[in-house]
């Protein structure tokens, strides 16, 4: 008996596990994310112990849903199917809100498109590693604290706001090439308290520039003078690769003779052989890199089935 009531106590209560559900729908429900590894048996198994639908209520409050259950008098359950009809009956949309929830409780708002392709750019969405290199950044502040940051292909935005709001940067550039990309990093840092002086809601001096890897003159950047150079999902294409590791030998280049920049790269690796292809025109223009191994702590809710790599660049004497 004194073995079986010790054991109880590693075993999650009910109420843990109510807690660590209306956590996770709460995350996903807000970044838009599909509930495909939503923990459904647990929540099965909760509703026929209780015989009660006070779990769907919790959960319809949590994701606040426009929905209000309570001074509507009538069961939860039919409040969840009100709302299913609402959807399916609502015309498509191209773009919408996502929230990514931090640490401390407050968030990160972007509006994105839904498609993962559109006006002939990848950069209206937030991509696996870009979350990713987010999460590293909250595990790695003094990597950033302090320092003048620099941003390749920053697409919607989410790492470079993670980072302005929660590692301290003195100054962190915003950078793509691409006309509606630029003008949505505009509006998505506004709404994060990031351009409006009125509404600043950071120390942090914040830019965003067109930057066009082919044009970027060395001159050019030796007056951003940039500490750490960082960007994500940037290796993608075999051309891009090319352009794109030049230019990457031209920043290692301009940190010569002083504290060399520091350049961090996060890929998903859809492509091994692309990645690769990558790996090697590094080698091959005179830039080593190093693998930065080690888990971090899961902030927000992506595909964590795709591999994801992050290696620091530095140039080979």
């Amino acid at each position: 008996m004194m073995e079986c009531a010790g054991s109880n106590k590693n075993v999650p209560s009910r109420k843990q596990n109510r807690v660590d559900i209306l956590k996770q729908f709460q995350s996903r429900f807000f970044a838009t994310s599909r509930l495909v590894s939503f923990p459904w048996t647990v929540l099965e198994n909760d509703l026929e112990l209780s015989k009660s639908s006070d779990v769907i209520l919790e959960i319809l409050k949590q994701g606040d849903a426009h929905l209000q259950v309570e001074s509507a008098g009538c069961e939860p359950l039919d409040e969840l199917y009100d709302a299913l009809a609402e959807v399916v009956a609502a015309q498509d949309v191209t773009e919408g809100y996502r929230t990514y929830l931090l640490p401390r409780g407050d968030g990160v708002s972007l509006l994105e498109n839904v498609a993962l392709i559109s006006e002939g750019t990848t950069g209206l969405v937030t991509w696996e590693a870009a979350l990713y290199l987010a999460e590293w950044a909250l595990d790695h502040p003094q990597t950033f604290a302090g320092r003048k940051v620099l941003e390749l292909g920053s697409g919607a935005g989410l790492t470079g706001v993670v980072v302005c709001h929660s590692c301290g940067p003195s100054s962190y550039i915003f950078s793509d090439c691409h006309q509606s990309v630029l003008q949505r990093l505009r509006d998505n840092l506004s709404i994060n308290g990031l351009l409006n002086n009125k509404t600043k809601t950071t120390r942090t001096e914040v830019s965003v520039q067109e930057l066009d890897w082919t044009d970027m003159t060395e001159e050019r950047l030796k007056e951003f003078s940039v500490e750490v150079v960082i960007a994500a999902d940037v290796v993608y294409d075999p051309d891009v690769v090319v352009v794109l590791v030049q230019f990457l030998s031209k920043i290692l280049k301009c940190s010569r003779g002083r504290v060399p920049a520091e350049v961090l790269i996060c890929s998903t690796v859809r492509n091994p052989h692309t990645y690769a292809g990558f790996k090697h025109s590094l080698s091959d223009a005179g830039i080593g890199h190093r693998v930065m191994s080690g888990a971090v702590n899961h902030v927000f809710e992506y595909n964590r089935e795709s591999e994801i790599e992050l290696v620091q660049l530095y140039a080979c004497q």
